[in-house]
């Protein structure tokens, strides 16, 4: 017997699978998809069972080492979906594989050193036979680490045999078990119960609550329910009175909430409208993608979740995905709530430990519905019935890194492979998707009014440069200062949002100018008041606050811009009785800050909740009446041909969070370009005329939905090198693909330089480019020996959602 196994060893000479002889004993163990361990050049990596066959082209076959799983962790679909992800977000196999199942089921590397030969011990050198003389195997960290001196030494005995180096693959798996006690027989429990001594209480008190109750009980539950102590129940273990053993239990993030089941809404008219048509699909086994166009707060979860039940009818199982910092309770609750523990839900607050778990749950097929961030699209499930995907614009669903793959495209390849609907629902469609639904590729349905009749919020639009004129230097201009005022008079909410984390956005000195910068990018510092330093939000750097100019010495250094530390601080001079509660990255960083901030704010111990982008999106709180944008032009100067739909889709997001409920809304945005089409239509919530506004500018510049853009940046340490290999790429793609393609570049990236490394790249602008895929393959063969080494970077991102 022969398997093919793709192995860990992300390159391009190994991006193949490679044939083992499995040993007769693991013969009857062995299927496709699962995780082995096998001999690879001097060491043992862990690989993916590709195929089995009893044919080689080879003489001598190495066999397998150790199968890793009972039952395969890729289904033969998620192995197809494998191949597919190598030329879509062009790959390594086992990069594609890797994404699709949670960290702990990833290997570790451990490498160790072996004495081979006792008799020879005293060939090596004085500190290292102390080592090697209680233990033949040490591991490799701990003989050098603090002492490189032994590395030279290691290597000659290596060369002489009396070492040799071992790779260990370590599954990273590990299972939470309790221990748990519980009553021998009830013989021997009233036996003891007649002999015990009066001054073993404790004793007596333990054996009387098992007389009660028969059932094992955990060890830690045992001395909390009857306030006892773990030497107590030892000495009735020892007795033979009780027996303790340990067990595996699932580690569940949400153990300790309780969820009350809440029946299906009654539908509105137009909710029944647009769920019929996903109903024919899900009955009659069909893949459609539609996008509901929904406005907030006009019942799309509703449509998910009676939708979900219709496919749970038939026995299938369902995925949704939500973005990561709308993963919020409320959404988790919702589903929760309507569908108990089918639901397993997978983020990134979660441990290795319960994503494992919960990722297990979704294998073994004891859950039927996940609730996820963009990696969830994986889940391992065998009969998928629906793929839902709420929040369809945003850029989260993109991964930045390797596999760059898009949510939104695995997703419809799932969906088609099951014969299954996709649904994507947003308030406002990338134009991308509205595009595709324009031109009948999606299935538009339309929910432009909100559930109830409940009224959209006004909106104001404040032109900041008149403020300043009138004499107003506060962050907050005289209306919504008013309305604040009158929201806490009234012990209503307020929402205060500013895409800007810290204190200030950066420190300027007033003489001559200097700007405090990273030293390793080339961006300015951010001042963070709490820690009194200034902090570089792209490789972490950090430096104490300069009391005096590094350039002219000058103690006029200023901060300049607002983050929302420096709001914070402000409301409590302006508002001196306002609650706030801050949410960013900043405050949220603790596992669980995040839902205990939320539910504080719902629970009335907060009158302003003031964030970033996390609270723009997902939160339903019925006493919201207010919602203020302090720099609504702050994503529209980026270098990005999406600043103008990003800054539209997340001011028209946040302003949904106002009066979704009885109490009516208002929304004050403050911004110095308030005539600008992104900001203004925002106004009357108008999608349909922004959407008309900025497909005319995308097809004027060449860009999506018009063309497709792919972009490859090139980094390295020395600018000259940067230059040079990012000139040759753009000329070897010009002269590889049609005269069609636009190639524009080599040119700077945004960001010069990151981690003082030097950054250029050049962008493919294309609509149908047959060889591309096979043009960016050999560049990518071509610096594959530079780019092992670790010294270059290339990488290329078809269709990426940040140009930063």
């Amino acid at each position: 017997m022969i398997v093919k196994v793709v192995v860990d060893v992300p390159s391009g000479q190994t991006d193949r699978s490679f044939d083992y002889e499995v040993p007769p004993h693991l013969e009857k163990a062995i299927e496709r998809g699962m995780r082995v361990i096998v001999p690879f050049g001097p060491r043992k990596v862990q690989g993916f069972v590709v195929g089995i066959s009893d044919v080689t082209d080879l003489n001598k076959l190495k066999p397998i080492e150790d199968v890793l799983d009972v039952t395969p962790v890729l289904t033969e679909e998620l192995l197809a979906l494998g191949d597919w992800l190598t030329t879509s977000a062009l790959c390594f196999k086992i990069t594609a594989y890797q994404a699709m199942l949670p960290a702990a089921l990833r290997a570790k590397y451990k490498k160790e050193i072996r004495l081979v030969h006792k008799e020879r011990m005293n060939e090596l050198q004085d500190d290292l036979k102390a080592l090697f003389q209680y233990q033949s195997v040490i591991d490799w960290e701990e003989l050098t680490k603090g002492h490189q001196q032994r590395i030279p030494q290691i290597k000659k005995a290596i060369t002489s045999s009396i070492l040799e180096v071992i790779y260990v693959v370590k599954d990273k798996v590990t299972y939470k078990k309790v221990k748990i006690v519980e009553p021998n027989n009830e013989q021997d429990l009233l036996a003891e119960l007649k002999t015990i001594d009066n001054r073993a209480a404790k004793q007596k008190q333990v054996i009387e609550y098992f007389l009660k109750n028969r059932q094992p009980i955990s060890v830690k539950e045992l001395i909390e329910r009857i306030s006892t102590t773990r030497s107590t129940i030892k000495a009735l273990v020892e007795k033979g009175i009780l027996i303790e053993r340990e067990i595996e239990v699932s580690r569940d993030p949400y153990a300790d909430r309780d969820f009350k089941r809440t029946t299906p809404l009654t539908l509105t008219t137009n909710q029944q409208k647009i769920i019929q048509p996903i109903f024919d699909s899900i009955h009659q086994k069909e893949h459609k993608t539609f996008l509901i166009h929904g406005v907030t707060g006009s019942g799309k979860t509703e449509v998910y979740l009676q939708s979900i039940a219709e496919v749970l009818k038939e026995g299938k199982e369902a995925i949704v995905l939500v973005p990561e910092i709308s993963l919020t309770p409320q959404m988790v609750q919702r589903f929760k709530e309507r569908f108990g523990s089918l639901v397993a839900v997978l983020h990134s607050a979660l441990s290795k430990g319960e994503k494992y778990d919960e990722w297990r749950k979704i294998q073994q097929g004891s859950v039927k519905v996940v609730v996820g961030a963009r990696s969830a699209i994986f889940a391992p499930f065998k009969n998928i019935g629906i793929i839902i995907i709420d929040e369809e614009h945003e850029a989260t669903y993109k991964q930045d890194e390797n596999p760059r793959y898009h949510a939104r495209d695995v997703a419809i390849k799932r969906a088609s492979a099951y014969q299954c609907p996709l649904i994507l629902g947003s308030a406002t469609p990338s134009l991308e998707s509205y595009a595709r639904a324009k031109k009948g590729v999606y299935h538009l349905l339309s929910m432009l009014e909100r559930v109830n009749d409940v009224k959209l919020p006004t909106v104001e639009i404040i032109d900041m440069r008149e403020e300043l004129k009138s004499g107003n230097r506060s962050m907050f201009s005289q209306l919504l200062y008013k309305k604040l005022s009158e929201r806490l008079a009234r012990g209503e909410q307020s929402v205060l949002f500013l895409n800007r984390r810290g204190y200030s956005t950066f420190v300027m000195c007033r003489e001559c100018g200097y700007v405090a910068e990273c030293p390793h990018c080339d961006i300015s510092l951010t001042y963070h008041h709490t820690s009194r330093s200034l902090k570089c939000h792209y490789c972490g750097h950090e430096e104490g606050m300069p009391q005096r100019c590094s350039s002219c010495n000058s103690e006029h250094i200023r901060f300049f811009g607002s983050g929302t530390q420096k709001v914070e601080e402000e409301i409590t001079k302006v508002l001196p009785g306002a609650r706030v509660i801050r949410m960013d990255v900043d405050t949220t960083r603790k596992k669980g800050a995040h839902e205990k901030l939320l539910t504080a704010f719902s629970e009335g111990k907060a009158d302003i909740l003031l964030g970033t982008q996390m609270i723009a999106k997902g939160l339903d709180f019925p006493n919201i009446t207010l919602v203020g944008v302090l720099a609504a032009d702050s994503m529209l100067n980026l270098p990005d041909f999406r600043a103008s739909e990003r800054t539209f889709q997340l001011l028209t997001q946040v302003s949904g969070r106002a009066g979704r409920h009885q109490l009516p809304g208002e929304v004050v945005i403050q911004t110095y370009t308030p005539e600008h089409y992104s900001i203004d239509l925002v106004r009357n919530h108008d999608f349909i005329a922004f959407f008309e506004k900025e497909m005319i500018t995308r097809r004027m510049q060449g860009y999506p939905p018009y063309y497709y853009v792919t972009v490859i940046q090139v980094s390295h340490e020395e600018i000259t090198k940067v230059i040079e290999v990012t000139g040759k790429i753009a000329e070897y793609v010009k002269r590889s693909l049609s005269n069609q393609a636009i190639v524009l570049g080599p040119v700077v990236a945004s960001i010069p330089r990151i981690k003082n490394r030097y950054r250029y790249q050049c962008m493919i602008k294309y609509k149908n480019e047959p060889t591309l895929v096979k043009t960016l393959k050999e560049i990518t063969e071509n610096y594959k020996r530079e780019m092992n080494k670790g010294d270059l970077q290339v990488s290329i991102d078809m269709n990426p959602y940040v140009l930063m």
